[in-house]
């Protein structure tokens, strides 16, 4: 996804010279083209992630559109103090971009597992929280969050070369707080948000084979939901299930449960698929501790045929 995402930057940039990417002294691989190409809108402020969103702050301050770069956690709970204070109440242009979501830095312990973040950023006033599923939903999100006005979290993955982009399995649009219909279905749909998407079209392969028919939704932008696509799906299925690399506390199934709640439109069956043991202590690979913590397509295929008997 960075490669991706670092490409359409690129591209953008070269149209917009009021674009700038600031970094913590990371992702030179990454970001060597933006460096060389447009060196007047790369700054590299080193490792000061306070001091690095305060920058960006004053630069969206004096007009320009930011992009802040930095790994799992780093530019979120080093620096939220300066994230609310000066980005948010601002409502400055600076887009957060945080590599590494979820499990995807699963082998350096769980100071690189970034699974508290989507319910930090919702909490957080004008943010836009983008979780993309895939290379396609990456490359449209930077896009869109390229002239995208006002605070914005951009949460990527790492993601498994062979692994086919969404695009080719359903929808092709992509607006921000609309979610794309990757499979139609009738019984159960799974909502999931970021890489692990993937295993939410698996699991709905496996069910298939046994007559179950899901609807999969990629809910790419966790705020603002789509609170359309969360109600058709609690009224036409009976049962939701949502799935995300994160704890299941405010991330994207609280979000979907309030948007239930408070719309009066109650799923027959609800169920939060995520991480639900506190910190994950586990190390390994994205794919290990996915199903350490319950998270692969068969825990998925497990949780729906619990819930519809």
């Amino acid at each position: 996804m960075r490669k991706v995402f670092a490409a359409q930057l690129l591209a953008e940039f070269k149209q917009n010279q009021r674009l700038m990417l600031l970094a913590g002294d990371l992702g030179y691989g990454v970001l060597e083209d933006i460096v060389k190409q447009c060196p007047r809108q790369y700054l590299n402020v080193g490792v000061a992630e306070q001091n690095m969103m305060g920058i960006a702050t004053g630069l969206a301050l004096e007009g320009y559109s930011v992009f802040v770069y930095s790994i799992a956690n780093f530019p979120i709970l080093r620096c939220l103090e300066q994230v609310r204070n000066d980005v948010c109440y601002h409502g400055a242009n600076v887009k957060i971009v945080s590599i590494g979501g979820g499990f995807s830095y699963g082998g350096l312990g769980f100071s690189h597992h970034a699974t508290e973040d989507l319910a930090i950023m919702r909490a957080m006033p004008y943010m836009t929280v983008v979780a993309p599923g895939d290379r396609f939903e990456t490359a449209q999100a930077t896009a869109v969050l390229a002239r995208h006005v006002g605070p914005a979290y951009l949460r990527l993955d790492k993601l498994d070369k062979s692994l086919p982009d969404s695009a080719a399995a359903g929808d092709t649009g992509f607006s921000l707080g609309k979610a794309r219909v990757l499979r139609p279905g009738k019984d159960v749909t799974l909502m999931a948000s970021g890489g692990i998407v993937f295993e939410a079209l698996k699991a709905a392969e496996l069910l298939a084979q046994e007559g179950v028919d899901c609807r999969v939704l990629s809910m790419h932008t966790v705020s603002p939901l789509d609170v359309d696509a969360v109600t058709k799906a609690a009224r036409e299925t009976r049962a939701l299930v949502t799935v995300e690399e994160h704890t299941v506390t405010g991330g994207l199934g609280s979000a979907v449960a309030e948007t239930c709640l408070e719309a009066a439109v109650l799923p027959h069956k609800f169920y939060r698929l995520g991480l639900r043991t506190g910190f994950a202590t586990a190390v390994g690979s994205q794919e290990y501790l996915r199903k350490q913590y319950g998270m692969a397509a068969i825990h998925i295929q497990d949780t729906v045929k619990r819930l519809l008997g």
